[in-house]
């Protein structure tokens, strides 16, 4: 499995990582997207934003595939999954918490961590995003623990279909204690009152 290419925070230190946030960026975009929100994380967590392996030229990457009809590839997502946490096993202590941040697609990819390996992420982020719609191993201990989930998306969102939002809700309602926040007016985006929010949300989990 080719590793994943990532930016590091400049405080990043793996002998001293207890808790560290994974950026993780949505479809067509790259691995230096995300680093501008870290502003909004707590002072003293630690980032690496990570670029997808799926490649589409002229700069661009994706987590896997999309259908225009919104049929999931399982087996692309859990290939991204397992590049994911093979990055993770590569550089971040086994003890260390994995706080996943997502935008679109790498919204679904936060859930995903969350949903594979829940003893191992805490208190992820989902920005425009959505879920995969086959279960996955560890949803039962999910409906279980009810994790803390942020999940924040625009009224005017044009690009998550009804479905996917659909499917999205009565998952975080099911399997976590979600916060759940929809801002008016806003489009396939992230704003400023949106990053408040996540903000107040990682101080209260971390």
């Amino acid at each position: 499995m080719t590793a994943l290419r990532s930016i590091l925070c400049p405080a990043w230190s793996e002998s001293s990582l207890d808790t560290v946030a994974l950026l993780l960026h949505g479809f067509g975009s790259q691995e230096n997207d995300l680093p501008g929100l870290a502003r909004w994380l707590p002072p003293t967590l630690p980032w690496a934003s990570l670029r997808g392996p799926v490649e589409m030229g002229y700069g661009a990457a994706a987590w896997f595939p999309l259908s225009p009809d919104g049929v999931m590839d399982d087996a692309a997502i859990t290939a991204a999954s397992d590049s994911v946490w093979a990055w993770v096993e590569a550089g971040v202590p086994a003890h260390a918490r994995i706080v996943p941040i997502g935008f679109s697609q790498g919204g679904l990819m936060a859930l995903q961590l969350l949903r594979t390996r829940p003893e191992r992420v805490v208190a992820p982020v989902v920005l425009a995003g959505f879920v995969q719609d086959a279960a996955q191993e560890g949803d039962a201990a999910l409906a279980a623990a009810r994790p803390a989930v942020f999940w924040g998306r625009g009224s005017a969102d044009p690009v998550v279909w009804p479905e996917a939002v659909e499917r999205t809700r009565a998952f975080v309602a099911g399997h976590t204690s979600a916060t759940v926040r929809i801002y008016q007016g806003l489009g396939h985006s992230v704003s400023e009152e949106e990053m408040e929010d996540v903000r107040a949300f990682l101080d209260a989990q971390l």
